[in-house]
Parts: C-alpha cells; structure tokens; sequence
C-alpha cells in the first residue's frame, strides 16, 4: 500500500474479533481499497489499539522514562563484578566503549524508524530488507535477551534485601514476592503500570544523582572518617586485572548495564511522532551516558579498591559499590536510600524488560515469523498471549535461581543477554546497509524530503558500531574458551557466555532449512509499506520548530 500522507484519506477498518491479528485491531487502507486477507502482514501498516506507554504519559514522562529506564543491576550492583574481575582501567574503557556504542545504534536506528514507523521495528526492518530468517533469529534472542533481564534483577533483588535480612528469610520466599509484585502490574489497569515506570525511572534519575554528589563528596574527604581519595588504587593495584581477559568481562557486563536501545526504536516506532520521539532520544539518551554513567563508573574506581570481597562476585557479602563505599565512609541512612532505590529501580527494569520482550514476540507474530495467534491482544490492549509465554519463561528462569548460588545464575542470565544484545546490533548494521542499498538502487529521495532525518556521518556511525559488536564476538569467545581464574579451555563456561549467539546460529539454520529463505533483492524490497509522510501539521510545527534559536529548541526538552 502507498504511505500514508494525508490522515483523511485513510478508513480505519475493524478486524473480526476472531480474526489472527487480535482482538480490536484496524488495518489502515486507502478510501475506496479493499482489504485483501492473503497480504503477508508485513506488507501492510498495522495499527494496532495495544497498549502503549505513549498513550498514558505526558511527553516529559516520556522522557523521563527514556532517560532512567535502562538504570538497573548493571550499573547500580554489578558495576563491582566488573571492578573486581577487571580493575578501574578495564572497566572504565569497557563503559566507555559501549556508552559510544549506543550512540552509534541509536543514530543507525532512527533514520529507519523515523521513516518507517511500524511495528516490529529492527526484526520488520531485517525481514524486509535483509533476510526473513536473520529477522526471526534476532527477533528470538531480543525476546529472550529481555525475558532474561527480568530473571536476573529478580536475582539482585534477593541480594539487595539481605542487606536487612540478613539471609534470615529462604531466597524462594523473596523470588516469589518480586515475580508476584511483576505480575500483578500488568494485571492491574494500565495507567498504574505507566505511572509505577514513569516514578522509578525518575526515582532513578534522581537518587543516582544524589549519590554520585555523595561520592564526590566521600572522594574529597567530606565524611564523617574524613579519609580522602586520591586515586591511591589506581597506584596500588592492578589496572588492567587479568588483562584481556578482565577487559572481556567488563565489556560483557558494561553491554549489561549500558544496555540494548534498540527498544527505544520499538517504543519510538509506535508512537504518534516519531520524528520527534525518536530524534530526542537519539539525542537525551548519549548524554544520560555520558553524564550518569560515566561519572559512577570513575567515582567507583576511586572509592572501592577492586580487591574488596564484598563487591558483586567476590567470596563476601554481594553488595552496591556505592553502599560499600559510604559504609565505609561513615555515612549512615544514605545507604539504606540507596538499596530502597536500587530495589525501586530493579522492579522497575523487571517490568520495563516483560513489556519490551512481549511487544517484540508479538510483533513477530504480525509478521508471520511465529503462529499468528501470539498477535492476539485483550480488551484492554494488552498482548495477552505474548505476555503469558514472556511472564511464563521469566517464571522459569527466576526459579533455576535457588539451584545455585545468586552470583553464578546472574552469570548465566548476564551471558544470555549480553550475547543476544550484540548479536542483535550486528543485525541493525547489516539491515542498514541494505537498506541504504535498496535506497540507492531505487533511486528512492527519502533523505531529500523535506526535514527528513539521517543518520549523523552515515556510515561511520554503523561501521564503528559493527566494528565494536564483533570486538565483542571476541571478548565472548575468548572469556567463554578460557575464563578467568582458569588456564585451560572450559566447554561449560564457553556456552555458557556464548548461548545467545549460539541461539541466533541455529535459529538461523533452521529457519532458512524449513523455508528456504533468500537475502532479500534490493532492487525490490519493500519501501512503501508503513512509510510515514509528515503531513501538513507536522511539517508547519517543525517549520516553527527550526525557527527558533538553539538555546530555545533546548528548553522544549523540558516542556510538556
């Protein structure tokens, strides 16, 4: 179908309430077109009345939660894994590396989202530029990578409450009352699913930030002991523990915290502006890095020195390196903040992750890549059989935890994720490439639309990103093969690192045995379905958007 250009001219139709896209779903066709059912869905624009999080919050809350949502484990607990196995200087290079990776994805992916805002986002861009059976691969281990998320906070959730505890209370017990306080959110009515993301995003934000005042505070001898810091365990111990092995198991870890934004494309590619949703992100989120990430990464490494065995992974009490840090600093109360935050904001990237991996099983379904009828949404918008499967592995994962100790599961549940996550961003550069391709050969002038958004210093920014995610191939590799603490091969500990990207491996190979896929030909992929024309409003508000100085344009950022 040709894009949409002009709301209307397009009817929306209702779907039959038994129909494989779901219940109160609409297909948009021209006036006057007729439906046709044999369309293979990726083919048609589906708009589908599933909740999103764009319909319930104000464009600042939106924000907000793109600027705090991806703040969980990774940087708030096992920043000290990645200390205490690499040292400061591995450690700082490997956030640093992935906080530019993330640019880099989020620029490759807007250019595509912002044209074509569809459902799907990065899996429907793969199947109809690149290959249907690559698409299918990364759309599991995305799926599966976020499902995972879910069970390893679940896993610091029962460290962070035995900061009280004291281990008083069987690990089963504070599983069940996390999955349980999960599940009940997307039981309740949206709106409270919305707001409870929207608070823990901000409760984030700002309970990071008072802490990284906190630390510089510590570091400069302002508390209570008075003790300063001045880089002494930069000079004292190994900056480059276990050498590259060490810098494997940071960036592995770094990918954790920093995280996978192609969810962001998702989230962007269904609202109702994606040139502006998206183009904000790409934006905000690069300095949220910068600004959050990188100030904890370097205050840690100059509060905690990398030996300390209470740190995440060490043979003590698993532990924040910042509550380390200000119990050792004296400071009392601020630590127990700091945990109700953490705990908060866990909970938060729980519920943030089932949402993520439900939407990108359904989309899947749209797509044909898996039965039809996961597509299936309830009354109140909500995908309820991806869902039920999402919430039913997570479940499961959460669990195998009381078959080991806390820190090995959260190894296994670390490697699943951060293995998909980078396999998945060699995807969005391939499927780039190929669409620049497509556009060249067919002489396509998206970009010379007018406020048509691109990719900044294309393609460097997809070649850098593609450059980092097969370093991190290696890293995988070569940590799985021999690692650390061992000098010799382990066959356990290589698949355990490296079971997403054997996932995406076999997926592949089957799919394309069973249905005997073809790269797709550029000179005939798909450049028209779900292909968003700014109409005339949108082209007048950002007429009057880029009209205004600099300094204005800023301060929209922070209006509602």
């Amino acid at each position: 179908m040709d894009s949409r250009s002009d709301k209307e001219s397009v009817k929306a139709i209702p779907a039959p309430a038994d129909s494989d896209l779901g219940v109160g779903e609409t297909i948009e066709v021209k006036e006057g077109e007729k439906l046709k059912r044999d369309v293979s869905p990726h083919m048609v624009h589906v708009r589908t009345r599933v909740f999103l999080l764009v319909d319930t919050l104000s464009p600042n809350g939106k924000q907000v939660i793109s600027l705090g949502c991806n703040i969980g484990s990774g940087l708030l607990v096992a920043m000290g894994k990645a200390l205490h196995t690499g040292g400061p200087g591995n450690m700082v290079i490997a956030y640093a590396l992935l906080c530019t990776c993330v640019g880099a994805v989020l620029q490759t992916l807007a250019e595509m989202t912002i044209a074509f805002p569809v459902s799907g986002n990065f899996v429907n861009y793969a199947q109809r530029w690149l290959d249907p059976s690559l698409a299918f691969a990364a759309g599991f281990a995305e799926w599966l990578g976020w499902t995972a998320v879910s069970s390893a906070e679940a896993t610091v959730f029962t460290v962070i409450v035995n900061y009280w505890a004291k281990e008083s209370v069987h690990e089963a017990v504070w599983l069940s009352v996390f999955m349980v306080f999960v599940i009940a959110l997307f039981l309740l009515p949206n709106k409270y699913f919305a707001y409870y993301v929207y608070f823990a995003s901000l409760l984030k934000i700002i309970g990071l930030t008072i802490v990284i005042i906190v630390s510089i505070v510590i570091i400069a001898g302002g508390g209570p002991t008075g003790r300063v810091h001045n880089g002494e365990y930069w000079r004292t111990l190994p900056v480059f523990a276990n050498g590259f092995q060490g810098f494997s198991n940071c960036a592995l870890l770094a990918l954790w915290a920093v995280g996978d934004q192609v969810f962001v494309g998702i989230l962007a590619g269904e609202a109702d502006a994606p040139r502006v949703s998206m183009g904000r992100a790409t934006k905000l989120i690069p300095y949220r890095n910068a600004v959050l990430y990188m100030s904890s990464v370097v205050l840690c490494t100059l509060m905690i020195p990398m030996n300390d065995d209470r740190l995440f992974g060490g043979s003590g009490s698993a532990a924040s390196p910042f509550v380390i840090a200000m119990n050792d600093a004296g400071i009392s109360g601020v630590p127990d903040f700091f945990n109700v935050v953490i705990i908060i904001g866990i909970a938060g990237v729980a519920v943030e992750s089932i949402y993520i991996s439900s939407r990108v099983l359904r989309s899947m379904a749209e797509q044909e890549l898996i039965p039809r009828f996961v597509a299936r949404v309830d009354s109140r918008g909500r995908p309820r059989w991806s869902l039920a499967i999402t919430l039913a592995t997570g479940t499961m994962l959460t669990y195998i935890n009381l078959s080991n100790t806390g820190a090995e599961v959260f190894t296994w549940l670390n490697s699943i994720t951060s293995s998909s996550l980078f396999i998945v961003w060699l995807v969005v550069c391939l499927t780039s490439w190929r669409f620049r391709a497509a556009l060249k050969v067919q002489g396509d002038p998206l970009f010379n639309e007018l406020h048509a958004w691109s990719c900044w210093a294309w393609p460097f920014p997809t070649a850098w990103l593609f450059v980092c995610s097969v370093l991190l191939l290696v890293c995988c590799i070569y940590i799985g093969l021999v690692p650390i603490g061992s000098t010799s091969v382990s066959a356990y500990s290589f698949f355990q690192y490296m079971i997403g990207a054997v996932i995406v491996v076999v997926f592949t190979a089957v799919h394309k045995a069973i249905y005997r896929t073809k790269l797709q030909d550029p000179a005939t992929a798909d450049l028209k379905s779900g292909r968003h024309i700014l109409t005339a409003e949108e082209v007048r508000l950002l007429d009057v958007y880029y009209r205004m100085p600099a300094w204005r344009r800023s301060l929209s950022y922070f209006r509602s």
